[in-house]
């Protein structure tokens, strides 16, 4: 089945769409947690010299365009790198995929069913990328939310908005010349930027489309195509494709959830660090030295050993361990400017080494595994592995766990009683009739 076919004929089984909906409440509470950050509210103030609009700017209290509220809301749900993340594509798939989706969904008053369906198009799509681009695409310095995510969401919106599947095609490939977003500008604002910027390119290649714009046919695997000029590791889709609509990549890889909002080449060690302290009961004063074994592409993405704002610190790994041992968690307040001047764990970063670790498994994704030596000033050195971490699909987070992570998100912006009536709706979502019922309950 090609990509086209795909977006307009598939049929996503229950299991695919139960996925999606715990994806989506995930997004949605880091959307609003993520709308006050100064990325967001600098887009939020952008959009809004444009003019209102009838799509939802989550955490706000006007609307936009459904390109502008795209950008927006995806800028919201990356500010605090606290959205999930898929190990095959490499990238962030909820951030563009939920606000491309909701964007378009409103426009067409599509149902909550609908939508979840085209988050999973979306999703598989991505995933499919994700095989031919990686990791050679990542190591390039291309960042895989913003590349692969603006086609992942110009395929939810293609399938909201009722395209054939000629138009769905030039959706792809007018997505494909919008796709960009470098690993450079990790630790800055243009990092979330990338995830509403592919929003924005997928909901605005998708309205193209259906208005008539066209593309050329080869635009993806063309000599001078997307996988071509994106460095890809294989050059056609084909062998990815087969089996589309066959194997659903949500079910059988799954997504990773974050339980900490950091980078996740972050999670693994951070999962090691305070499992052995709460094993063997020792406090940061106690701890000479730390070092941190990762795989060969951690470095290229935790790029900054003495971070000087927050959103470089959630790079940064000698920060993320000095302060989940000074403090004891690692939390939104951890990438504060409190913390970042906080004495104890500017001192103890000089404590900890990250370097590349060679024993490693090298057939495991990146980003998935750590080995961590602290050694304590009475000679004692204590060793930990971590394969994956708390919120993997193999260590799904529990339904109670989302469910705290989004009130405790959403309260940044909305009531108590706004954040309890924000969960039932999303939570409810495949049986919304209309998904602006749920969107009307997002604003501030």
């Amino acid at each position: 089945m090609n990509l086209a076919d795909f977006i307009v004929g598939a049929d996503p089984p229950a299991a695919t769409r139960a996925a999606a909906a715990r994806a989506v409440l995930d997004t949605v509470g880091v959307t609003l947690a993520g709308s006050v950050e100064p990325a967001a509210r600098i887009v939020q103030g952008e959009i809004a010299s444009e003019g209102a609009g009838a799509c939802t700017v989550i955490g706000c209290s006007v609307g936009a365009n459904a390109p502008n509220a795209a950008l927006a809301n995806g800028t919201a749900a990356h500010a605090l790198d606290f959205d999930d993340m898929c190990f095959v594509s490499l990238a962030h798939p909820s951030a563009p995929l939920v606000s491309a989706a909701f964007a378009a969904a409103e426009q067409v008053g599509a149902s909550g069913r609908s939508l979840l369906d085209a988050y999973v198009v979306g999703f598989e799509i991505e995933s499919r990328l994700g095989r031919a681009l990686n990791p050679r695409h990542y190591r390039r310095g291309w960042h895989c939310t913003s590349t692969i995510g603006a086609l992942g969401a110009a395929a939810a919106a293609a399938r909201l908005l009722g395209l054939d599947p000629s138009a769905a095609g030039h959706a792809l490939a007018i997505a494909a010349s919008q796709a960009s977003g470098l690993k450079e500008n990790f630790g800055t604002m243009v990092k979330p930027l990338h995830a509403g910027l592919a929003a924005r390119s997928g909901v605005l290649a998708a309205r193209l489309a259906k208005a008539g714009l066209t593309a050329s046919g080869a635009a993806l695997e063309g000599p001078q195509g997307y996988l071509a000029a994106m460095d890809a590791e294989w050059p056609t889709l084909e062998a990815f494709v087969a089996d589309l609509g066959a194997r659903w990549e949500i079910v059988d890889t799954g997504i990773t959830v974050k339980l900490y909002p950091s980078c996740a080449g972050t999670h693994p060690t951070l999962d090691a660090v305070l499992d052995l302290t709460r094993r063997e009961g020792f406090d940061a004063d106690e701890v000479e030295s730390v070092a941190v074994g990762v795989d060969g592409i951690t470095p290229t993405v935790l790029i900054y050993d003495r971070p000087s704002s927050g959103l470089e610190a959630k790079f940064s790994m000698p920060f993320c361990v000095a302060a989940a041992l000074v403090r004891g968690h690692v939390g939104v307040d951890t990438f504060d400017a409190a913390s970042l001047c906080d004495p104890r764990i500017a001192a103890f970063q000089s404590r900890v080494v990250m370097e590349v670790d060679p024993t490693l498994d090298p057939s495991a994704p990146a980003l998935t595994q750590a080995r961590v030596r602290v050694r304590l000033t009475d000679g004692r050195e204590l060793v930990a592995s971590a394969d994956g971490a708390r919120g993997y699909p193999e260590h799904p987070a529990a339904d109670a766990e989302l469910e705290g992570k989004f009130l405790t998100c959403a309260g940044r912006v909305l009531s108590s009683d706004g954040a309890a009536r924000a969960l039932a709706a999303v939570r409810a979502i495949e049986g919304a009739a209309d998904v602006r019922a749920i969107t009307a309950l997002l604003q501030a």
